[in-house]
């Protein structure tokens, strides 16, 4: 399977209401390590949220990366 550029997350309620789509991008990571990220602001009820999305391929730290 080929690296995607991005990916799409649907965020649904337990009724199957769509509450926010969001977009995950590639990420390198302060840590070294390589993956993908997103984060949104969803209201739900008239309460705001903030959504975090993060993947993070194991294995992929980079040797002699210092995380800060």
């Amino acid at each position: 399977m080929n690296t995607p550029n991005f990916i799409v997350a649907e965020l649904k309620a337990d009724n199957g209401k769509l509450l926010s789509v969001l977009t995950v991008t590639p990420k390198e990571f302060k840590t070294g390590s390589r993956g993908y990220y997103a984060n949104q602001k969803v209201e739900m009820d008239g309460k705001r949220y903030q959504v975090q999305i993060q993947l993070v391929e194991i294995g992929s730290k980079t040797s002699g990366a210092t995380g800060s």
